[in-house]
């Protein structure tokens, strides 16, 4: 019975497996999913299993958000395509190490930015003049060389 149970839960991942690998369906995608992403429509069959379910995802938040969500959605993407290749990667790099930290450090991380981002001005100067203060002139420069977008990069960090 047990053999039965292990060979029967095997099928459904290795089924699971199949479905997800066989990515979204143009006829699988809502009517508003496909009026949205109707210039990507002849090309779609051609696109990787894993960026069809991408896109169909991020084309779901996008019908659920309000106007000014979706306002900021576009600022922020109009950000991120004036990046340089090498910036977009650099941020893709630690936003992968973000996303390893467990759960709890991830947690901590947002609240210490929240709590410093609403600070007064002259608390953050203060806070980071005892940082630098704190740190030998190497260890700040190569705080810095991490922080130097690469060379051609308009954007600051």
């Amino acid at each position: 019975m047990r053999t039965r149970l292990i060979i029967c839960g095997l099928a459904l991942l290795m089924a699971a497996g199949t479905a997800a690998a066989q990515g979204v369906r143009w006829q699988d995608l809502s009517p508003a999913q496909q009026q949205l992403l109707a210039d990507q429509e002849t090309t779609w069959g051609q696109l990787a299993p894993d960026r069809q379910e991408r896109i169909a995802l991020g084309a779901s938040r996008w019908l659920e958000m309000n106007r000014n969500e979706r306002r900021d959605a576009q600022n922020r993407f109009s950000i991120w395509q004036d990046l340089s290749a090498e910036r977009r990667e650099q941020i893709r790099n630690r936003y992968e190490i973000y996303r390893d930290l467990p759960a709890a450090d991830r947690g901590a991380l947002r609240e210490t930015y929240r709590d410093f981002s609403i600070m007064p001005s002259e608390q953050r100067d203060r806070i980071r003049m005892q940082f630098r203060q704190q740190r030998s002139p190497d260890q700040l420069q190569e705080l810095r060389d991490r922080r130097q977008p690469p060379p051609g990069d308009r954007r600051q960090p």
